[in-house]
């Protein structure tokens, strides 16, 4: 029966999730039941997509992709696909009206990263955010409202920036994975080899403005979502953070993560604050 292959699928993208990221699927678990599978078809689809031009290093990555997006388009035309995960995704897209030009930008940043190594102008760097971050915060919030056109017009700005900034927080962190793993570069204008604290500022600086700008929509959430996306949001503030008091040689040389004990901790903390209506 097709509800059990879906069951099947569903199960596949909650997996990925939990399997991939642990702070995702935390604050996905934050999330209102009625609301989270959608989220998990979600990541797991942007996860596959990622994990080929990241990281099947012995295969032919160009055909991989272009197969997975071959496999994409004729899953969203069809309403259908035996890859579980794009079944699964397929069905969100579809229930929520998801547009199809924030999936083409994610697939063109994607694609991306299969030969272009260094961003050199703020155009460049935009156009890859925009791509890699924005339209995924864009997907979720999709769901979040709905379907609801001028909630999702209201919100849309914030999202993106919310997006940008969990984007430039892993590019900080992934400095030395991305540079000397991928020989890629995001930051326009800044020699990773050399950073130093006056670079390291101006990125944290930009950043935070992100940050500041995405609070705002997530005061503004359906209530299903706001407590889950305000923990995504604690927990990369929380990240930001510890790279901010990194010293930047260091950076480029270790990956900066939050230990279990202080999610736990984020979490119990974010829970009274939302409580209290603080949030």
């Amino acid at each position: 029966m097709k509800s059990l292959f879906d069951t099947v699928s569903h199960g596949c993208s909650k997996l990925v999730t939990r399997r991939y990221s642990t702070s995702f699927s935390l604050a996905t678990k934050m999330l209102a039941r009625s609301i989270r599978q959608e989220i998990y078809n979600i990541y797991g689809f942007v996860r596959f997509a990622d994990e080929i031009v990241d990281s099947f290093h012995n295969y032919d990555k160009k055909e991989l992709f272009d197969r997975f997006e071959e496999d994409l388009e004729l899953a969203l035309k069809q309403g259908i696909s035996l890859n579980p995960i794009l079944n699964a995704f397929q069905e969100t897209y579809h229930k929520y009206n998801i547009p199809h030009h924030l999936v083409a930008a994610f697939m063109k940043s994607m694609r991306m990263d299969l030969h272009k190594k260094v961003y050199r102008t703020e155009e460049e760097y935009k156009e890859y955010i925009y791509g890699s971050a924005d339209v995924v915060g864009l997907m979720c919030l999709c769901v979040f409202v709905k379907g609801d056109k001028a909630r999702y017009e209201e919100l849309r700005e914030e999202a993106m920036a919310l997006g940008s900034a969990f984007q430039k927080v892993n590019f900080l962190r992934d400095l030395k994975a991305d540079y000397d793993g991928l020989d890629r570069s995001y930051f326009p204008n800044t020699n990773l080899l050399e950073l130093d604290e006056v670079s390291k500022a101006s990125i944290v600086e930009e950043i935070q403005a992100d940050f500041r700008k995405g609070y705002q929509g997530i005061l503004k959430l359906p209530g299903e979502s706001k407590f889950g996306v305000y923990m995504a949001y604690r927990y990369y503030s929380k990240l930001l953070h510890k790279l901010q008091r990194l010293p930047s040689v260091e950076i480029k040389n270790a990956r900066v993560r939050v230990p279990n004990y202080q999610k736990v901790g984020l979490l119990a903390r974010s829970y009274v604050r939302y409580r209290l209506n603080l949030v």
